[in-house]
């Protein structure tokens, strides 16, 4: 399996963390950055993990900022891209159970370290169920080509 990584500045001590242990774990990594302290915008990382998963490139991405939000809400910009802002085991399973999702979110500054792989692993080894949630998921792609063809949001719920 490889895996993109992206974070910003409050998220690179954590993605740098997450790195290493799937590395460990001998999962294929790529980094998309960044790499310090200073001051990103953390679009920019988001953008770059989720057209590499979009792409195929990468079976999944993660990304890491202070909170997750931000990755997340840029992340699922890119087409085909389904990020789950994620804070427990429990959302880590659902999102991939029932979401099929294919991008990771997580908070630096809610987070530690360990809390963080369990989230990881779990999110990792959940398989998509199918079933009824792949009818919900297809609905979602339904709704992200249609705003494509026409550039707008679609604005109507069924």
């Amino acid at each position: 399996m490889r895996i993109a990584l992206g974070a910003d500045h409050a998220g690179f001590e954590l993605k740098d963390k997450i790195k290493q242990y799937l590395q460990q774990k001998a999962l294929q990594v790529e980094d998309y950055g960044t790499s310090s302290a200073e001051s990103v915008d953390y679009p920019d990382y988001a953008c770059r993990v989720g057209q590499d998963v979009s792409a195929g490139c990468s079976d999944r991405g993660i990304l890491v900022c202070g909170s997750g939000i931000g990755m997340a809400m840029a992340a699922n910009k890119v087409h085909g891209i389904r990020a789950a802002n994620v804070t427990t085991e429990h959302e880590a399973r659902m999102s991939r159970e029932h979401n099929n999702a294919n991008v990771l979110a997580l908070g630096a500054r809610i987070l530690g370290a360990e809390e963080a792989f369990r989230i990881v692993d779990t999110w990792l080894a959940t398989q998509f169920a199918g079933g009824r949630h792949e009818r919900r998921v297809e609905k979602m792609a339904a709704l992200e080509q249609e705003a494509a063809s026409t550039g707008a949001s679609t604005g109507h719920a069924s």
